[in-house]
């Protein structure tokens, strides 16, 4: 049976162009001209998506959005907005609407909403959500508002600390959605040359600049129908803030070096452990690009805020360390287990799974006792003392002093520097567990800085 679309707008003229466009789609419609004949449609029909302009002689689309809300239907609703009307396009999506489209209506872009929303019947969000592990008050409401923004096409952002699982919360959110079909690319912007940063986000076209030897298709682009992940968006050089706005605001990217835009239609998902609020305050990033890629919050809670989940999540890290070397899961003690439960996590869940990864790996027995884990005291997760921070501070101008020095010795230098590097690296980052935040502040490096060089010598895992 063909799916149904309610149509709501006074303009007879636009009532036709959508019924036309979408029987060309195979899709029934139902008109309505006011609120009023809406809420009524709906009191007597289900239809599988509602389409409905901002502007009725009665009232106006969110309206409609809120009481869609309230009769508690899974019923996507989309709304027409007037062109450059950013405002009331946010206000509908953090109402709880599906999506929009701007007049004048693009063909185009009316077929991938009209796509997306009515894939939502099959695209089992509760199923999806439930590959969350942790069965903690936090996780569960975590859980549940996973399914809710899936059934929208709203630019979310997700905040949490380091190694707490933001990215899994993106993944889910991607599987549970209308695009689950579709790609999803994640890419950590901390992690890019800023001068690299726009070729690898929009592309480039060949000759372009220095080294383009051939065009390149950007992440956007590679993300086609699907969700695109910018982890540690708070990285991202001015200029490029500035672009990504636009690329919000039309839909469109335009590669380096080419004078049109490429369409996309790609669902955005930003994360960071930084305060966006904060780094907005303090001039580090636009206020009217967080205003866009804030519209829906999410908080990852760290592991110390949701301890209940810690033995599910142990079984589970066990078993999955088992199924890659291909043998036999271990379990754990009750002494061990009250170790993990009562422990310290500056590292969060990235933390636990490479304790057990260890603990794993050099454990006699299957069963995995206290003094199998390898876990540092509470006292050295970050440092608590001016000592700390001086020594290893004293450290890295010992390497800066180091390059003067060695700076006319023939052979490998550069090999020779980068093995002194290495070590020093592997020294701070032993000390604070793993916490780049902390080892960037006691090294006297920025955070993008260790970032790169950790990537760079193959310490990044």
């Amino acid at each position: 049976m063909n799916q149904t679309v309610l149509l709501v707008d006074d303009e007879p003229d636009i009532l036709q162009l959508l019924e036309i466009a979408l029987a060309r789609m195979n899709l029934n419609t139902l008109s309505a001209k006011t609120l009023k004949d809406a809420k009524a449609i709906l009191e007597t029909s289900e239809p599988d998506l509602c389409l409905t302009d901002m502007r009725l002689p009665d009232g106006n689309g969110l309206e409609l959005v809120e009481y869609v809300q309230q009769l508690d239907r899974e019923l996507p609703v989309a709304v027409i907005t007037a062109h450059g009307s950013v405002e009331a396009a946010i206000d509908a999506l953090k109402l709880g609407a599906f999506d929009f489209v701007s007049k004048p209506v693009a063909l185009d872009k009316l077929r991938e909403l009209v796509g997306h929303a009515l894939n939502l019947k099959q695209s089992g969000t509760s199923e999806s959500s439930r590959n969350l592990i942790g069965s903690s008050l936090a996780t569960e409401q975590l859980r549940i508002k996973i399914a809710k923004v899936a059934r929208s096409q709203a630019p979310i952002h997700i905040h949490g600390e380091s190694g707490a699982g933001k990215e899994v919360v993106a993944r889910l959110i991607h599987s549970s959605g209308a695009r689950r079909a579709g790609p999803f690319i994640a890419v950590n912007c901390g992690a890019i040359p800023p001068e690299l940063v726009e070729s690898e986000l929009f592309g480039h076209l060949k000759g372009s600049f220095t080294g383009a030897m051939h065009d390149k298709r950007g992440l956007f682009q590679a993300a086609e129908g699907g969700t695109l992940l910018l982890d540690e968006v708070a990285d991202l050089p001015p200029a490029t803030q500035v672009k990504l706005l636009r690329v919000l605001q039309e839909k469109a990217v335009r590669p380096v070096g080419s004078e049109s835009e490429v369409s996309i239609d790609v669902r955005l998902i930003s994360a960071t452990h930084k305060s966006l609020s904060q780094e907005v305050r303090a001039g580090r990033f636009r206020d009217d690009l967080f205003y866009r890629i804030n519209v829906i919050d999410i908080y990852v809670p760290p592991l110390r805020e949701r301890r209940e989940d810690i033995p599910e999540l142990a079984q589970h890290v066990l078993q999955k360390v088992a199924e890659d070397n291909d043998e036999e899961s271990k379990t754990l003690a009750t002494d061990a287990m009250e170790v993990l439960c009562s422990a310290d996590y500056p590292g969060n869940v990235r933390q636990l799974e490479n304790i057990l990864a260890r603990a794993a790996a050099m454990a006699d027995n299957m069963c995995i006792a206290a003094n199998d884990l390898d876990i540092p005291s509470s006292t050295s997760t970050a440092p608590s003392d001016s000592a700390d921070t001086d020594t290893a501070e004293s450290t890295i101008s010992v390497r800066i002093e180091s390059t003067t020095d060695l700076s006319l010795v023939e052979g490998d230098l550069e090999g020779y520097m980068e093995s002194i590097e290495r070590h020093i690296l592997q020294q701070a980052m032993t000390q604070y567990r793993w916490n780049k935040t902390a080892a960037a502040k006691a090294l006297g490096v920025s955070f993008r800085s260790l970032r790169y060089r950790l990537k760079k010598l193959g310490l990044d895992d």
